[in-house]
C-alpha cells in the first residue's frame, strides 16, 4: 500500500499562477518565496528541439502572434512577451525552457514536469536531466498519455511517473464516475505507473482514495483553490495537492 502523507506536498500549479504569469520562472520563483514544496510546469519541445514551459500548443494566450510551438525555434519563443496578459508589470517574463526552471530549483524541493508532446520529448527531457546538479528524486513525471508513462518507466524506472486522470460525471446507466476505479488500477499496473493524480472531482471519496492505495499506488490531485477542499484532500490522504494559490494553502494546513 502507498504511505500516506500526514501533510500533503503542496504544488505551486504553474507557479503561483493566481499572482503571476503562469509557467514563467517569475511564477516559479514567486511559488519558492511562498513556501511550496513543488512547482508544476507543462512542457512543449520545440522546432529546434529545446524543451520549453507553456501550456498551450500554440502562443496564443499570449495576446501576440499565435505561433506554434513545435514548428516554432526557442529563440523566436523567447522573444515574445509572456506576461503582459496578466499585467503590465509582469511585461519582462519570457517563456522558459527546462533548464532554466531547474537552475531555480532548491535542493529539498521538488518539480512536477507535465509531458504536453509526444514521446519525442523523452530522450530531450533525459539528456536535459543528466545535465542538470539535481537529483532524479526531485523529480516527478505527469502525463495523460498512458503510452509517455509507460515509456518512461521502461526507459528510466528511477524516475517518478504519474498518470493524469480526468474523471467523467456519472452516466444516467452506470451512475459511476468514468473512468472505473479498478480499470483505472490495470492501466497502472500495465504501464508500471507510480500512481495518479485526479482533477478534484467533488464525487471522488475515501473509498476511491483507499481502492487506490490499497493497490500500491500514490494519489495526487489538482487543481485545488478553496481551503474547505484542500482540507477534505487532506483527510482522504492523498501524496499532494496541486494548486494555484500555494500561499493560501500552506496557511491553511500549517499546524
Amino acid at each position: 500500500m502507498a504511505t500516506v502523507s500526514a501533510s500533503p506536498l503542496i504544488v505551486a500549479h504553474r507557479g503561483a499562477s493566481a499572482e503571476a504569469p503562469e509557467n514563467t520562472l517569475q511564477a516559479f520563483r514567486l511559488a519558492w518565496q511562498q513556501g511550496a514544496d513543488a512547482i508544476e510546469g507543462d512542457f512543449h519541445l520545440t522546432r529546434d528541439r529545446q524543451i520549453v514551459c507553456i501550456h498551450d500548443p500554440t502562443t496564443a494566450k499570449l495576446g501576440g502572434k499565435p505561433l506554434m510551438i513545435r514548428k516554432t525555434r526557442l529563440a523566436e519563443l523567447q522573444s515574445l512577451d509572456a506576461g503582459s496578459w496578466k499585467g503590465a508589470k509582469w511585461a519582462d517574463a519570457r517563456i522558459p525552457t527546462l533548464e532554466q526552471i531547474l537552475a531555480t530549483l532548491p535542493p529539498d524541493k521538488k518539480l512536477y514536469i507535465e509531458i504536453k508532446s509526444s514521446p519525442k520529448i523523452l530522450r530531450h527531457l533525459y539528456k536535459t536531466i543528466d545535465a542538470a546538479s539535481i537529483s532524479p528524486h526531485q523529480l516527478v513525471i505527469i502525463a495523460f498519455s498512458p503510452r509517455i508513462v509507460q515509456r518512461l518507466k521502461r526507459q528510466r524506472p528511477t524516475l517518478k511517473a504519474i498518470l493524469l486522470v480526468r474523471h467523467r460525471n456519472p452516466s444516467p446507466k452506470t451512475k459511476n464516475l468514468e473512468p472505473d476505479t479498478q480499470n483505472l488500477i490495470s492501466t497502472l499496473r500495465r504501464i508500471h505507473a507510480d500512481g495518479l493524480s485526479v482533477y478534484a472531482h467533488p464525487h471522488l471519496d475515501q473509498t476511491f482514495a483507499n481502492s487506490i492505495r490499497s493497490a500500491g499506488y500514490e494519489l495526487h490531485v489538482w487543481t485545488v483553490d478553496s481551503p474547505e477542499d484542500a482540507q477534505r484532500w487532506t483527510t482522504l490522504g492523498v501524496t499532494s495537492i496541486t494548486t494555484n494559490r500555494p500561499a493560501l494553502i500552506l496557511e491553511t494546513l500549517s499546524p
